[in-house]
């Protein structure tokens, strides 16, 4: 099996890279402004530089390597970034997905039976408003209200995959992703409060700064959610949509504790208003009734293994 994986330099692509090579797949990776470091990448893995938002480029490595299964990852993934760059949010999104799908047609004009799976990352971020308390954990049928410029381009994503897969034919699957982190994450509340706190127990600095700390948020270990990803590619439906969420839901505050309990010196905490959303959806809880009865996926890691496994992925680089 041949795999490719755009956005191959990001935290869930090296560990899906990680993880098909393990099972024995060929794996290509796109990469492009990195957000982990390249040398923690397996060795194996074919790495090309690639901007997904030129077509030229897109279409020439999906037209060479011709790849069994195709996991869309690349994106502009932060929401507070696409809050001050809404249009580059887009244009990466988006036109980074057209390209995609663009170059599967354009190739099958050359060959016309090549007709890859298409995993799609999609976002928790789509539903927004929906994610009240009384409306979770959320179903996919639910109505899609998202709160900033990353989540309207998600949606505007699983759009296109579907217009795709119903115009063209495509093998299209798109994922709704629930908050997920573990080793090599950034920019999230679990990497920021692991890596502060490795900080503070290196001496470089003195207290761990926080923002809300009274959402909730249902949370996946990276390595579970891969397994999901490559369970979609074998089992899914196109045209179809799943959400990938965590079994529990946690107070950011709980997440707190935990990495208090498992640090090495007595954490102080203060807040920090910049820290502070403008919006913030109180509860990310979705209902993976769909993914589990499609595929058998289960959740493998508990919420204290991967903010240990974080921890000390941070006391090795700090």
């Amino acid at each position: 099996m041949h795999s490719l994986i755009t956005g191959a330099g990001g935290m869930v692509g090296s560990h899906l890279s990680e993880y098909l090579l393990k099972k024995g797949d060929t794996v290509t990776g796109i990469f492009y402004n990195s957000t982990v470091n390249l040398e923690e990448l397996p060795i194996e893995l074919s790495l090309i530089e690639c901007d997904i938002r030129y077509f030229g480029s897109v279409y020439d490595i999906i037209s060479k390597h011709t790849p069994d299964r195709i996991f869309h990852l690349a994106a502009q993934s932060l929401p507070t970034v696409s809050l001050v760059k809404p249009q580059e949010t887009f244009d990466i999104n988006c036109t980074g997905t057209i390209n995609v799908f663009e170059a599967i047609k354009l190739t099958r004009k050359q060959i016309p039976q090549y007709n890859p799976k298409i995993i799609v990352a999609c976002s928790s971020a789509e539903y927004g408003a929906s994610l009240t308390v009384e409306n979770t954990p959320i179903k996919e049928d639910a109505q899609l209200l998202p709160l900033h410029p990353y989540g309207a381009s998600k949606v505007a994503q699983e759009l296109l995959a579907y217009q795709y897969f119903k115009s063209d034919g495509l093998n299209s699957i798109c994922t709704r992703i629930f908050n997920t982190t573990g080793p090599r994450k950034t920019n999230d509340v679990c990497s920021d409060f692991t890596r502060r706190a490795v900080e503070i127990e290196k001496g470089k600095s003195d207290r761990l700064r926080v923002g809300n700390l009274s959402t909730k948020r249902a949370i996946t270990d990276v390595r579970d959610l891969v397994i999901a990803l490559e369970l979609l590619s074998e089992k899914g439906t196109a045209g179809e949509v799943y959400n990938i969420s965590g079994d529990k839901v946690y107070l950011i505050s709980d997440i707190l504790e935990i990495i208090k309990k498992n640090s090495k010196i007595n954490i102080q905490t203060e807040v920090d208003k910049r820290l502070l959303r403008p919006t913030d959806e109180p509860i990310i809880f979705g209902d993976s009734t769909k993914l589990k009865n499609c595929t058998g996926w289960k959740q493998q890691y508990p919420i204290e293994t991967t903010i240990v496994d974080m921890l000390n992925y941070w006391r090795d680089r700090i």
